[in-house]
């Protein structure tokens, strides 16, 4: 599946003030003699930053086109790469906040326990997802759910969203097979169904495969009839939940769709974990480059963020998780380990308490998991926490999900549509920029539409250690995967 996603019109004023700024530093060296005494490595290093700078002053919207911003991209990337380059140079902030090119860190030397020199490896996009594929095939996957599945998983990295891609192929679907709580190959039974709803079972099968299926269905009801509306019991965790409203926002539909999961909010003034992190999911199709797409969690964090701030080595940020003692907590391992003894919880967005309107947070997660169970009759709370709280042995986590999208053919004309669309959204993004700001305003869907950006042309996506040994885990598991990948980018 094609998905797309991308850029906002930037303050004027601060790409002349940053190419003034460059441009200053470069006149200064020459001034000084620097010049001279650069060595030859150096050399084509400032003729590459020149190059930078000469495409900034001579394209002043270029930002907006698809052809500079990737010439952009590819010279950073070049820079980047370049012997001895200044990480606090200017022209990255440049990249960043107005081009949406973000140097991955990648690029930046770390010592490891030999005392050598080692960096974090992009891997392209293909072999990562080809990789994921034969994962979920070892399984047992069929050669459709493989394929499904591994491309909702390599549309989360790709978008940026790093907690929902590679980073959960193993805990959350591999380990829960091997566990017996998650089962591939299941059949998608429909329980009841009209001409503009259905209602189906998943039967415990793999969410990333469940959810396209049911969201296929509501867009060819829609199509047919305007609306369709499908909801889901006994599924599993489904990933990205802005997959689903791409799809729908793509078949030039208005896509909303949501997912209960296990309990980690607190409500507004508790301490107890009773709601999932119970995303709230619209896509809306413009004639941006990208649709609007707002795929977000209904609490200040989500548990896959935390995951990753432990893959990190990182402090969770102050107000995201409040304990049983009320106290808000900062320490990602025991947080981790906390939520699964029920001991601490995810505060709403809004946070804790009414004062910055956390009431309006849990008013929403409660939102989505009424959507999730009362047509369902499915279970919520400590019935889907993943595990016995006495014994501490796993259990099944049947979810519920929604899809609805709707026609937009039936009561306007998808070009009137999207154009109306793409003016309010250019119109938001060309709005004044704060003095104190990045001089940038996004739209939903742009951040991922740089990240996409931004990572096709450094050549893919990072892999980090701690994904490094989950794959690498992976393959020592199972002799198909050891045969067929026998040495990874990594450890070339």
């Amino acid at each position: 599946m094609k998905t797309r996603t991308h850029n906002k019109k930037p303050q004027s004023s601060l790409i002349t003030s940053l190419f003034i700024r460059s441009s200053l530093f470069i006149f200064t060296s020459f001034l000084t003699g620097t010049q001279g005494i650069m060595s030859n490595a150096a050399v084509p290093t400032l003729t590459i930053r020149t190059e930078l700078l000469e495409l900034i002053g001579k394209n002043p919207g270029g930002h907006l086109d698809s052809k500079i911003r990737e010439e952009f991209s590819s010279k950073l990337l070049a820079y980047s790469n370049s012997p001895d380059v200044d990480t606090s140079d200017v022209i990255f902030a440049i990249g960043k906040t107005v081009f949406g090119v973000q140097i991955p860190s990648a690029k930046k030397q770390k010592i490891n326990g030999n005392g050598l020199k080692e960096k974090d490896v992009i891997v392209d996009f293909d072999y990562m997802k080809q990789f994921m594929k034969d994962v979920f095939l070892t399984y047992g996957c069929t050669e459709e759910e493989a394929e499904i599945s591994s491309d909702v998983l390599i549309e989360a990295d790709k978008r940026g969203i790093d907690s929902h891609g590679l980073g959960r192929l193993k805990p959350i679907y591999c380990d829960r097979i091997d566990k017996g709580i998650l089962w591939t190959n299941k059949p998608i039974d429909i329980i009841k169904e009209t001409e503009t709803t259905a209602l189906v079972d998943g039967n415990l099968g793999l969410g990333l495969n469940i959810g396209p299926k049911c969201m296929e269905m509501a867009i060819a009801k829609a199509k047919k009839y305007g609306v369709g509306f499908v909801a889901c019991q006994n599924s599993t965790h489904y990933g990205i939940a802005g997959y689903y409203a791409t799809m729908a926002a793509e078949a030039g539909c208005v896509g909303f769709t949501g997912t209960n999961a296990r309990p980690s909010i607190a409500p507004t003034f508790g301490v107890e974990p009773m709601l999932g992190t119970n995303p709230l999911v619209f896509g809306i199709p413009s004639d941006d480059e990208f649709p609007f797409v707002i795929d977000c969690a209904t609490s200040i964090n989500q548990r896959g963020k935390i995951e990753k701030y432990a893959r990190e080595g990182v402090d969770t940020p102050k107000g995201a998780v409040i304990d049983i003692e009320g106290v808000e907590r900062t320490d990602t391992d025991g947080i981790l380990r906390d939520m699964v003894l029920g001991k601490c919880a995810l505060t709403p967005m809004g946070g804790a308490g009414d004062e910055m309107g956390g009431y309006k947070g849990y008013g929403w997660a409660t939102t989505v998991e009424l959507l999730c169970t009362a047509f369902q009759s499915g279970p919520f709370g400590e019935d889907i926490c993943g595990v016995d709280r006495e014994t501490g042995k796993p259990m099944p986590m049947p979810l519920g999900h929604f899809f609805l999208a709707i026609n937009i053919e039936s009561l306007c004309s998808l070009d009137t549509f999207k154009k109306n669309t793409g003016n309010l959204l250019k119109a938001l993004r060309a709005s004044k920029k704060s003095p104190l700001g990045p001089g940038r305003v996004w739209t939903a869907g742009e951040p991922e539409n740089d990240a996409r950006l931004s990572r096709t042309a450094q050549g893919g996506m990072k892999v980090i250690k701690a994904l490094q040994q989950n794959m690498i885990d992976l393959r020592e598991a199972h002799p198909s995967l050891k045969e067929k990948y026998p040495i990874f980018p990594f450890e070339e």
